[in-house]
């Protein structure tokens, strides 16, 4: 393309001086958030040479994000470059107060644009070339119209009964419709979240049941017959019962589990009846679409540019499933489901291992090349995209539907309009699966309008993109706002001021909010790598910061009394901070927060009382969240010399670990670490090697100097331990045991005269 130098793309396998060799070169640069702002803290990279940055996913900026710190950090040093922010989620800025206001500021952008799909613009120029679209309406059999009536009337139950027990909830957007869309779980942690400590057992158990009958709705038209009833089956259990909150016993559950038992062996009621599989209709309209084109191709020849076909179906399973139907049929692919359901895995391994060709035996419409790839999951989330152009299909295969696909491949025949493209859409009629898809194209018009709405409405600042000096996110003035507006800054008593409050960050935490925090308040931070401690406020403090679910990982793991070990062995104080969520409750209460652990709350608080005390030293900090924190931080620093970030770097905890614990006397390894020419390199050879401290002393210059394997540790630890240290000699008489003993060395003999 004439591009020069060519893009690039950071991470963490560039070193330091290369990163910086990239920034000098110049061009169009790739990089992670954490790379960047690492860079920038440190001035490895030129940001007023810096000609604009490109945001990605726009709609995941907030006030505390890395991508925020970035841009904040870029305004303050580049007035004139250019900031521009893409996202093609307009639902993600409609939940929430003026969301897309609050993103605009954090991106430091004055204008919006929006592009819908009815935008007259777009319309227009997609028009010019639009795909050769075929809908293929399937019903659904009599066996899941009935297994989908039963469970759209448990999910009903559910919501009827959700909003029955919790009247003073705002609970519009619990429906049974928004229970079938894929941002079911977003709507559900939005409302209930920040009052999830605060319901009943009852309540979280009916969210609870909805995921699992939304899954089994999902489940019912991507699953085979053989596989959905084996789910089905395994929710039919005493336990599950009585862990529900009443779905269960209703006469749709029952109609449930009896027509899913009846898909597989049909009215049969008999423990061992013969199996009646029944096939998925897509299958069938699957296979018979992979002949006609075939037919087609054999028809036409060469005439088209391309002779590919892409098959697009939800996940990996599905796709695994579609490409085992595609070569060995589908009912052969039942009988082998069903096989391995009812015999003991010995005997599927040893069925394999006789029968290795049997899985593989191919049809003869499959010669040219299909490639299957699914809509979500994937290790890659831009593989779909990529193949798409790399592949230029002829025809494309919507097993399962979704608006982002069909917006791409709209806009890839736009832009190919010498490939003509056939997209067949297969979807099930009356069915959970068209509403779903329906719902979707719902939302996403309704979030444009709403979003037209506001746009109309905005009233944006003169000062948004901060461009000037006088922004308020540039000031660093750690006052609060109402203290700004009643007392003016004294510019004397800043320039008093001269040494900047520093905070020693450690690089693992720049993935938190708390540096963004702490640099919005004024103190700069110094990223470096350090092994004790995630933060260094003064010479004296070193804080260890830890969320509800990191300390509950490291209490149970040990990890924390390492911690603690080496912070008590290199530092006066200590620290343990305890931080909390902004928008969840301060207070170590409810199964919410150790849902993903056997621990319980006493467990918990039986471990830090453990903790504190085996280190008297150590002080825990609790803080209700980030802001919070960086106050206490600010609070901390006051009156108290900066960090040294050298010494920081220096602390290692290699010198003392939990394995050597039983094999070092702790008290006896303290000490040797205070002597001079003794480090954390050689005292391990030290007390491997020499028995006590009268063998140390006997040892000559020489002998030291073989031990430590360097000869000025050994010259200066042979000097402290046979230079003559005089006792100050007391005023007072000398009594008891002590008389007529003055003048002893720091050895116990009797100093020379």
């Amino acid at each position: 393309m004439g591009v020069k130098p060519l893009p690039k793309l950071l991470s963490s396998e560039f070193s330091v001086n290369d990163r910086q060799s990239v920034y000098m070169e110049g061009g169009v640069i790739f990089s992670s958030s954490r790379i960047l702002v690492v860079d920038m803290l440190m001035d490895r990279m030129p940001i007023d040479l810096i000609t604009g940055v490109l945001v990605y996913k726009a709609h995941r900026i907030i006030e505390t994000s890395q991508e925020a710190f970035i841009l904040r950090l870029y305004r303050q040093k580049n007035k004139k470059g250019f900031i521009k922010a893409f996202s093609s989620s307009p639902v993600s800025f409609t939940r929430g107060f003026s969301q897309v206001t609050r993103v605009m500021k954090s991106l430091y952008v004055r204008h919006l644009f929006l592009w819908p799909r009815f935008h007259a613009t777009i319309q227009s120029t997609l028009k010019e070339n639009q795909p050769d679209v075929i809908e293929l309406r399937l019903p659904l059999t009599p066996y899941m119209v009935t297994i989908q009536t039963a469970i759209l009337d448990l999910i009903h139950f559910s919501v009827k009964e959700l909003r029955r027990i919790n009247p003073s909830l705002d609970l519009d957007e619990m429906t049974v419709e928004n229970a079938l869309s894929k941002c079911f779980k977003k709507i559900i942690k939005f409302q209930l979240e920040p009052v999830w400590h605060q319901l009943s057992g009852k309540t979280k158990q009916l969210v609870e049941d909805l995921g699992t009958l939304r899954n089994l709705l999902l489940n019912l038209t991507q699953y085979d017959c053989v596989t959905f009833n084996v789910v089905v089956k395994s929710l039919r259990t005493t336990e599950r019962a009585l862990k529900t909150a009443g779905w269960m016993l209703l006469d749709a559950a029952e109609n449930l589990f009896l027509t899913a038992r009846a898909r597989v062996y049909g009215k049969s009621l008999e423990e061992n009846a013969k199996p009646d599989l029944e096939e998925n209709p897509k299958w069938t309209a699957l296979t018979e679409i992979m002949k006609e084109i075939r037919l087609e191709i054999d028809a036409q020849g060469e005439v088209f540019p391309s002779i590919k076909t892409l098959i697009v179906a939800e996940d990996d399973r599905t796709c695994h499933q579609l490409r085992q139907i595609l070569e060995s049929g589908s009912p052969d692919f039942l009988k082998k489901i069903f096989t391995k359901s009812n015999s003991p895995k010995d005997s599927i391994e040893k069925q394999e291992q006789s029968n290795p060709s049997e899985a593989v035996e191919s049809v003869e419409f499959i010669r040219e090349p299909v490639i299957i790839q699914p809509l979500k999951g994937a290790a890659d989330p831009y593989a779909l995209h990529r193949i798409l152009y790399q592949l230029c299909p002829r025809f494309v295969i919507m097993y399962d539907c979704e608006v982002a696909f069909v917006r791409q491949v709209e806009v890839y025949q736009a832009i190919h309009k010498e490939h003509a493209v056939r997209v067949y859409f297969l979807f099930y009629d009356a069915s959970a699966e068209e509403q779903s898809y329906l719902t979707s194209l719902r939302r996403e018009k309704e979030a444009f309008e709403m979003l037209i709405r506001e746009k109309a409405t905005m009233v944006i600042p003169e000062d948004r993109e901060g461009r000037t000096d006088d922004h308020p996110d540039f000031v660093r003035d750690p006052r609060k706002a109402s203290e700004m507006a009643l007392v003016p800054l004294d510019t004397r008593q800043m320039s008093r001021k001269d040494t900047r409050q520093v905070v020693v960050v450690d690089m693992r935490e720049f993935r938190s909010e708390l540096p963004s925090l702490l640099h919005r308040r004024g103190i700069d931070i110094l990223p470096i790598t350090i092994e004790v401690g995630d933060y260094i406020l003064t010479p004296d403090i070193c804080v260890e910061r830890k969320s509800l679910n990191d300390l509950i990982g490291s209490l149970n793991s040990g990890r924390l009394y390492s911690q603690s070990q080496e912070m008590c062995r290199h530092y006066v104080k200590p620290m343990l901070l305890i931080e909390f969520d902004h928008d969840k409750p301060f207070a170590l209460q409810g199964k919410y927060y150790l849902s993903n652990d056997a621990s319980s709350l006493t467990d918990v608080t039986s471990r830090l009382q453990l903790l504190t005390l085996h280190f008297p030293k150590l002080r825990i900090v609790w803080s209700p969240g980030p802001y919070a924190t960086a106050e206490i931080f600010e609070e901390l620093k006051k009156g108290r010399d900066q960090p040294d970030p050298v010494k920081a770097a220096s602390i290692s905890s290699d010198a003392y670990t939990e394995k050597n614990a039983e094999k070092y006397n702790p008290a006896i390894h303290d000490f040797m670490m205070k002597l001079p020419g003794i480090n954390s390199k050689n005292i391990r050879r030290v007390l491997n090697k020499v028995e006590d401290l009268g063998q140390l002393l006997s040892l000559s210059l020489e002998e030291l100097h073989e031990l430590l394997e360097n000869g000025t540790n050994a010259k200066e630890l042979w000097d402290a331990l046979h230079s003559s240290q005089h006792l100050a000699v007391l005023q007072a008489e000398p009594t008891g045991k002590n008389k007529g003993k003055k003048g002893k060395s720091w050895r116990g003999k009797p100093r020379r005269p």
